[in-house]
């Protein structure tokens, strides 16, 4: 681990959401429609997305430098908006870092939220989960899952090209349909079985369109926003200390490592809603 000597304020600060693209802006808007009293700070490292195809290793590192980026910038709880980040480099930064940066501050992830849900929202026991290369290969849903509801099938498929669909603004278009039925049928073949799949990266939401059209009867989606912010919601009212220091403004500021136009061009695909963000470096 590198050390690092930073200087962190004490004072209340904005809720840290990062991501290593635009994807996360899924949970913040979540986050936002259920706790819209709260300052939030969002931060996409675009300059070097994405992250699933690479090693745990650096995933870790540019996850660890965003980090310590948003406690300088005052934010006391960073929540990784992004799935490859939470799968590759959360329990690091957790057990390894944290106590030297500043054990009173906290980060968490999206998997364990919803991991926790999962039991109740599939009847058969069998449970897909589509998301990216890394996500599958870290087999992070599964320990999770199988931590909680050991009695519970979880088969994962990597979907590559869904990602670069929402980026490029193609979700809406007749060529979605053929990657989006692929994937969604190689899931099913592999366990006809599934009533839930998961969308273990944040951007698929965004094709949710295709996918209901290409699901079976009965299997039920479960996207993360909605239980990420439900178990943040839950976190504050089991650690007040943390609650308190969250500053309620309503505010949200949005920080890229690439260029901030193009950040605006494509953040309003995911929000539906201008932007100010400014440029940041590591």
């Amino acid at each position: 681990m590198n050390e690092t000597t930073i200087h962190l304020s004490k004072e209340a600060g904005p809720i840290g959401i990062f991501d290593s693209g635009y994807g996360g802006l899924t949970i913040l808007h979540g986050i936002r429609q259920l706790l819209p009293d709260y300052d939030y700070l969002y931060l996409g490292d675009n300059a070097r997305t994405p992250y699933g195809p690479r090693s745990f290793d650096v995933v870790y590192e540019f996850t660890r430098q965003a980090v310590v980026r948003l406690f300088e910038l005052g934010c006391h709880l960073v929540i990784l908006g992004c799935n490859t980040a939470s799968a590759k480099a959360l329990r690091s930064i957790q057990q390894n870092d944290l106590p030297h940066l500043d054990p009173e501050r906290r980060v968490l992830g999206v998997i364990r939220p919803t991991a926790e849900v999962i039991g109740s929202l599939t009847k058969t026991r069998h449970v897909g989960i589509l998301a990216t290369e890394g996500t599958i290969k870290s087999e992070s849903y599964n320990l999770e899952i199988k931590k909680l509801f050991p009695d519970i099938t979880v088969t994962g498929v990597a979907c590559p090209f869904w990602v670069p669909l929402v980026e490029y603004n193609e979700a809406d278009s007749p060529g979605a349909d053929y990657f989006v039925k692929k994937r969604i049928d190689q899931l099913m073949r592999l366990d006809p079985q599934i009533d839930a799949i998961i969308l273990g990266c944040t951007h698929y939401p965004l094709l949710m369109p295709k996918i209901l059209k290409y699901i079976s009867p009965g299997v039920r989606i479960v996207p993360q926003g909605e239980y990420v912010a439900d178990s943040l919601k839950n976190y504050f009212e089991r650690h007040p200390e943390m609650e308190r220091k969250c500053s309620k403004g309503g505010n949200v500021h949005y920080l890229t490592t690439e260029n901030p136009e193009k950040f605006k061009e494509s953040a309003q695909i995911f929000l539906h809603e201008p932007v100010n963000v400014e440029n940041i470096t590591f």
